[in-house]
């Protein structure tokens, strides 16, 4: 079972975001791969350490992280699982401060030496309509996805102003005395490298837009409004960069005749009266297939008959909701001479009388139930 972000930060879920910040930063350090050459537990947590700041020091992440756990964030690829020394150093390096001298960078490890920085590609954002079915099911996903990449035959060079380490430094006088100060670089906008050769049809930065199938897969029992990420599949970046991620919204088709809520799903059912006074059976759908139910005689509309496990399975996998059937009589509106007649003759009959029963609960009782 995967860890607990919390657990591998050292804090609770009500810390703020500075005390989130300062435990990364704390856990980043001890475990940074210039202190601990070698050691490949001391690698793994810090990526796992990585891996809980991405989630928990962004307040939509975490706010889906906190409700659904990890499987908000796995299936097929996607979340912040797998990360990289080039995911953690371009995006986090600014964290270490100056503990690793400075921007950082570190040395001996992955071909970072003098700090040299990674530049990861820009993400890539599109939606992606479901239907009930395919989120009740999970569902692999073939889209076609327009992205930056690196021409054939580009080529490029260490740039000459930062020497290949994409920051420049400054040292001003101020009344405080000599400060030096870090930006990045304004040639190489931070990638350590510039063009060198490029063919006609790239871009500035030797790109290319190339159209790419991406096969995407969605777990069950996402929700309207999720995120699912799919590493590397942004564009690319200048040189010896990493390509950023493609970011999947999900968007939920409303069905016909279902109706979710949560993970439980609502189901208007019609009968007539015949059927409601004598019972019947009834073929209705689900997520899962068509299901059979029975009606008992004496049916009242408003009944809500729960079938079991018939709903949408739980993301963070704590079992499968229920299909709640809401069985509504139907009143004919016209009716023919001989049809009037005999509930003329049926309006006084005892049979006839309203007569509610201990269990005819009353419409708010039965929300209340709904929704316990």
């Amino acid at each position: 079972m995967k860890e607990d972000f919390y657990d591998i930060l050292g804090i609770t879920k009500n810390a703020t975001a500075a005390e989130i910040k300062k435990a990364y930063r704390k856990k980043a350090i001890e475990f940074h791969p210039d202190k601990n050459p070698g050691d490949a537990k001391a690698e793994e947590m810090f990526k796992k350490a990585a891996e809980a700041y991405e989630i928990l020091s962004d307040p939509n992440k975490k706010a889906r992280y906190d409700q659904y756990g990890h499987q908000a964030f796995e299936g097929g690829g996607f979340g912040g699982g797998g990360m990289n020394m080039d995911d953690i150093f371009s995006q986090f390096g600014d964290i270490f401060g100056s503990a690793f001298g400075g921007g950082g960078g570190f040395g001996g490890f992955g071909g970072f030496g003098g700090g040299q920085r990674t530049v990861k590609g820009s993400n890539l954002r599109i939606r992606v309509k479901l239907t009930l079915d395919e989120i009740a099911n999970g569902v692999e996903k073939k889209i076609k996805v327009k992205r930056k990449k690196q021409a054939p035959g580009t080529t490029y060079k260490t740039c000459s102003t930062c020497g290949g380490r994409g920051q420049v430094t400054k040292i001003q006088n101020t009344i405080l005395g000599r400060m030096q100060t870090a930006a990045t670089c304004g040639t190489c906008r931070g990638a350590g490298q510039i063009i060198d050769q490029k063919p006609a049809n790239a871009d500035a930065d030797g790109m290319i837009v190339s159209e790419e199938t991406v096969s995407i897969k969605i777990p069950a029992g996402v929700v309207d409004g999720m995120q699912l990420k799919v590493s590397g599949k942004g564009n690319d970046a200048p040189g010896n960069g990493i390509a950023g991620d493609l970011l999947v919204a999900i968007e939920e088709a409303p069905h016909e005749f279902l109706q979710r809520e949560g993970d439980n799903i609502h189901y208007d059912l019609y009968i007539s009266f015949s059927e409601a006074a004598l019972g019947t059976s009834k073929e209705i759908d689900t997520v899962s297939g068509k299901v059979r139910i029975k009606i008992e005689p004496g049916a009242q509309s408003g009944k809500i008959l729960r079938l079991r496990s018939k709903g949408i399975p739980s993301i963070n996998g704590y079992g499968t909701g229920d299909l709640l059937v809401h069985v509504n009589v139907w009143t004919p509106k016209q009716l023919s001479k001989e049809q009037r007649d005999f509930f003329e003759k049926m309006k006084n009959d005892e049979h006839f009388t309203p007569k509610p029963e201990k269990e005819d609960k009353s419409f708010f009782e039965k929300v209340k139930d709904m929704f316990s």
